[in-house]
This record gives C-alpha cells, structure tokens and sequence, in this order.
C-alpha cells in the first residue's frame, strides 16, 4: 500500500478548522482506518490471490474463479474508501484557507487605515488616544490561524460533511453487495473454462471475516459522527440566534428606557456608548 504522509500532512491541516466532532471524526480515520489498514489489514490479504487454491488443473480455471470471487481486492476498495470520503475535507480545507488569507488581508488594511488616521489626528484629542489602543491591539493580535465557522463557510462545512457522509454510504453499500459480513472458506465455481463445478478455497477466511465486520463497524461510526456533528452544528446556531435575538430585545428595552428617562443618567451615561438606537 501507498504512503499515507501526504495525505495525512493535509488532514492535519483540516483538523486546525473543525469542530470537535471532526477532530474526532478525523482521530477515528487516522488511527483505525488508515493506521489499521497499513499495519495489520494489509498482511491478511497479502495471499490473497496465491493462495486462493481450486482442485483442478484446467489451465485458466484458477484465474477466472479468483476474478469472480473477487471483483475487486477488499484492501483497494478500502484504500478507494479512504480517499474519497476524504476528498470533500479537502474541499472545505481550501475555502478555509481562502477565508483566512482574506481576514489577514482585512487585518493588515485595517492596521494601515488606523496608522494613517494616526498621522492626521492631534496627539492630544481622544480619537487620536482611542486610534492608537485600536492599532496597538491590532499588533499585539497574533495571527489568525482559524476562520471563524459561519457564513458562506459554515455552509461549505455542512455541505462537505453531507457528501463524505453519502459518498460512506455508498462505499458501505458496495462493501456488503460484494462480500457480504462474511467471507466463506469454500468458494464454487461454474464459469468456464472450468470444466464443471470446482471447489476453491479461501486463505484466512476467518481473519479476513473479522476485518470486514471491523471496516464496517468504523465505517458506521464515522457515518454517526457525522450525523451527530451536523445536529451538534444545527443546535450551535440555533442557541446563537436565540441569545442574539434575547440580546437584541433587552437592548432594544434599555434603549426605550434611556430615551424616555425612567432610569438613572449613570446608567445612562454607562449605557450610551454600547447602545447604537440611542444615539
């Protein structure tokens, strides 16, 4: 099997711009699919084909039964799997990436503006007081090194945890339409140029059997996950909006207040700057 460090160095990277979930998700494709697959899954299919043994000596008979017994290797199709239930983390890696290039860039516009405004206020006014903390704030900001999840990214979040989770689906549905849970040790075969039924025999029928049920057990894991990180997403926005709304009413309340003097002019005073409606 191939090297996995490329993409492994990528998901890494994706693993900075998830939620927790999908860092749990991504611990879960790492550490038992991936890990799982090139250290011990590999090995069981190793003699796959040579030691898939059929008791006739028609020449071609071995061959054609084994391609019918096995359309495609077990260990390809997970290595398939991995790939492209990966792919739309890829997806949403680059709209990450862009959208933090971006805030950089706004960051960095946003540092000159303040430094130009600087330049042309007086040293004593409190705008040019007011300016300055904004700017030393800024420089003292370390780098973003994660978009924030909303907007036309979170958008692209759930839409790539929606594919991954069709494109598990599939791959599981295809899984059990070609072997099933369970990998039997004799194997008949009809197909010409046998010159009549032949028994084939399985190597490691039993392990094999394990690691299917093993694959598909992760498998199915992950596709919960991915359920439980979009409602977990669903519930996150649902909250904020709620306490944005909540927020908004009680400042709309204080405002009315303020307007119509009922409280006190310290709190109005303290709530002036923070209330946009009174002013």
């Amino acid at each position: 099997m191939g090297d996995w460090n490329l993409l492994g160095s990528i998901l890494e990277e994706v693993h900075i711009h998830s939620t927790i979930v999908g860092k749990i998700w991504l611990t879960i494709l790492f550490i038992f699919r991936m890990l799982v697959l090139g250290v011990a899954a590999e090995d069981v299919w190793d003699d796959e084909q040579s030691e898939f043994i059929c008791n006739t000596e028609q020449p071609g008979c071995s061959n054609i039964c084994y391609d019918k017994a096995f359309p495609i290797s077990l260990i390809r199709y997970w290595v398939l799997q991995i790939i492209f239930v990966s792919s739309p983390s890829l997806v949403y890696m680059a709209h990450a990436l862009y959208r933090l290039r971006a805030l950089e860039k706004e960051r960095q516009k946003r540092k000159a503006h303040l430094r130009a405004q600087l330049e042309d206020l007086e040293p004593v006014l409190e705008e040019h007081r007011r300016v300055e903390r904004e700017l030393r704030k800024l420089e003292e900001q370390k780098k973003v090194n994660k978009a924030p999840l909303r907007g036309s990214l979170l958008r692209t979040y759930v839409l790539h945890i929606l594919t991954r989770s069709v494109v598990e689906v599939g791959f599981m549905i295809g899984q059990y339409l070609l072997y099933g849970f369970h990998m039997s040790p004799l194997y008949k075969c009809t197909r010409p140029p046998c010159p009549n039924t032949v028994d084939c025999f399985v190597s490691r029928p039993t392990e094999k059997t394990i690691f299917m049920v093993f694959m598909h057990s992760i498998a199915a894991v992950s596709l919960f996950l991915n359920i439980l990180e979009i409602a977990h997403l669903a519930i996150l926005n649902v909250a904020h909006d709620i306490l944005s709304a909540l927020l908004y009413k009680i400042q709309s309340l204080l405002c009315t207040l303020l307007q119509h003097s009922m409280i006190p002019l310290s709190i109005h005073m303290y709530a002036g700057t923070s209330c946009k409606c009174c002013t």
